[in-house]
């Protein structure tokens, strides 16, 4: 599913963001309309997709955006940001349950299986922007994601998004990545605190039990320290935090032990989820050094769930595919790829829980996929999964 796409505007004079409404264009009312993949005037094209402008931006005639096959799929109240050179960007899908506020490029870290590798770039224009597309987003959205980048590298204008969040979506939840360095200042993880979001997550990254092992990881100095002390200072205001962990060839070892190190130092964390790798960014790049046999790691896998979860700490398991889990494993395995930027192997057509499947990532190779589909006769059923 492509988010970006060229089309041909008109009446589009500045940058904007639209909100989308279906039905055919009305005279008397909407200042945009959005249509696919024709060359007709709009008022011959039925169910037209129509996008009143935000007023604060532009006044004026109605504007045009058309030639645009790729977004096909938009529908009612979903949000779209579009330039005068034609350029489109779907920024929230309200059917979607995987919709994500991009703050910035920015990071203070450089993790070496980054899949959003950091730019050195100024974006706080950014801020802008995100406040209006909250302001757009349906009330009703159950779910919302955060993520950079480092999110709180902005510091002021993080918690100005927060607070947009609280206001004008008091019902959604919220799910910052964040990779929590910047919560070792106490007056910051109690700001955070002070907005009282009802229902709010952090999800900070922990490689390993030990410094030099985590440091190297992430490839900033001091930076476990940091986290670990964020950490605390976040419980310490009633901060829910989630740990999370990639695993992979400089990782899986530290698994275990960091379980063991979890359940005795950590206990209260919301949750730890555990993530198969998303082969992009610096994780392609790396590829040579991140790989793990399946054997080795899932070894380690299954120890550290079961330490986990007889200490009563919640795991999910997140971008598995369950044909390479072992059943006792299944329970703990969560959909959570992205439905942009999810896909199945052709031979998942056939297996009879691909509709309980993580699946893959749509950028895997084929080749390093395996997938081994189950019949359906010989599929006998598993313990309760996890949506």
């Amino acid at each position: 599913m492509k988010l970006q796409a060229r089309a041909k505007v008109h009446g589009v004079s500045e940058p904007c963001l639209l909100k989308l409404r279906t039905g055919a264009p009305q005279a008397a009312n909407p200042e945009a309309v959005l249509w696919s993949g024709m060359t007709l005037p709009p008022d011959t094209v039925p169910g037209t997709i129509v996008a009143p402008m935000i007023r604060s931006i532009r006044r004026g005639p109605q504007a045009v955006v058309y030639d645009v096959p790729d977004l096909h799929y938009l529908s009612d109240g979903d949000v779209i940001a579009v330039r005068p050179d034609g350029f489109v960007r779907v920024l929230y899908r309200r059917s979607s349950p995987h919709n994500s506020i991009f703050v910035t490029d920015q990071c203070n870290s450089y993790c070496v299986m980054c899949s959003q590798p950091p730019k050195a770039i100024d974006d706080r224009r950014r801020v802008g922007e995100i406040l209006q597309l909250i302001d757009l987003m349906d009330p009703s959205t159950a779910e919302l994601g955060m993520t950079g980048g480092e999110p709180t590298l902005f510091g002021e204008d993080f918690l100005r998004i927060i607070r947009r969040v609280n206001d004008h979506l008091p019902a959604t939840s919220l799910h910052v990545l964040t990779n929590g360095r910047l919560f070792f200042y106490r007056s910051f993880a109690r700001a955070v605190a002070d907005i009282a979001h009802p229902d709010l997550m952090l999800g900070i990254p922990l490689y390993s039990s030990l410094d030099w092992e985590h440091d190297f990881i992430v490839q900033a100095r001091g930076a476990y320290d940091e986290t670990l002390a964020g950490m605390r200072n976040l419980d310490l205001n009633g901060v829910r935090i989630e740990i999370r962990f990639v695993l992979h060839g400089l990782t899986y070892r530290h698994l275990p032990r960091l379980a063991a190190f979890v359940a005795r130092n950590l206990p209260f964390v919301a949750q730890v989820a555990i993530m198969g790798l998303e082969p992009i960014g610096f994780a392609q790049a790396n590829a040579s050094v991140l790989a793990v046999d399946d054997g080795l790691a899932h070894d380690a896998l299954s120890l550290a769930v079961e330490t986990l979860a007889l200490a009563g700490i919640p795991v999910a398991l997140y971008n598995q595919q369950l044909c390479h889990l072992d059943r006792a494993l299944w329970p703990f395995a969560v959909r959570a790829i992205s439905d942009w930027k999810n896909d199945y192997a052709p031979e998942c057509d056939a297996c009879a829980v691909k509709d309980r499947c993580g699946g893959f990532f749509s950028w895997t190779p084929a080749q390093e996929r395996f997938p081994r589909p189950f019949a359906a006769d010989s599929y006998c059923g598993a313990a309760s999964f996890r949506e």
